[in-house]
């Protein structure tokens, strides 16, 4: 499977700190099995949409960002996401906000979206590292199925 990581940070990439989630980012995803280019630091907005699309059309199979899910103004990731989306796969989404609901209760509060962009799986994680490695524990154990699903695979018997 063929990643992209994605970082949405005005302060990243504009350089004022460094970009840690997505390095953790590629690290988890080179552990579950893919081969990962990036992070690609990009500012919030619509040069993440720019990023996504280009993902799209470079054929990845996956298309993990991280960072801009919040309630600030700036935090616009969902909603550049939704601009490339195909269809919407609300399950992932649900159970990466849930997943450590009670260790760390903003979870909640994040607005990332998971979702299907002609065959690229698409999923936005929060900022932090460890939102990012929440995020993983989740989509983890699903990502090549879900790959295979959108590749038009069956379902294993």
């Amino acid at each position: 499977m063929r990643a992209l990581v994605i970082t949405a940070s005005l302060r990243a990439s504009a350089g004022i700190y460094e970009d840690k989630s997505g390095k953790l980012l590629a690290e988890l995803l080179v552990e579950a099995g893919c081969d990962v280019d990036g992070p690609r630091v990009v500012p919030d907005g619509e040069p993440v949409e720019a990023a996504l699309r280009s993902g799209v059309a470079e054929g990845y199979d996956v298309i993990v960002t991280t960072g801009g899910t919040g309630l600030t103004p700036a935090d616009l990731t969902p909603e550049m996401t939704a601009r490339v989306l195909d269809r919407e796969i609300p399950g992932i989404a649900e159970a990466i906000r849930q997943a450590n609901r009670d260790r760390v209760p903003t979870s909640v509060l994040s607005r990332g979206l998971a979702g299907q962009a002609a065959r690229t799986l698409i999923v936005n994680l929060p900022g932090s590292s460890g939102g990012v490695r929440d995020g993983m524990a989740v989509l983890a154990p699903v990502l090549r199925h879900a790959v295979d699903q959108i590749r038009g695979g069956d379902h294993p018997r």
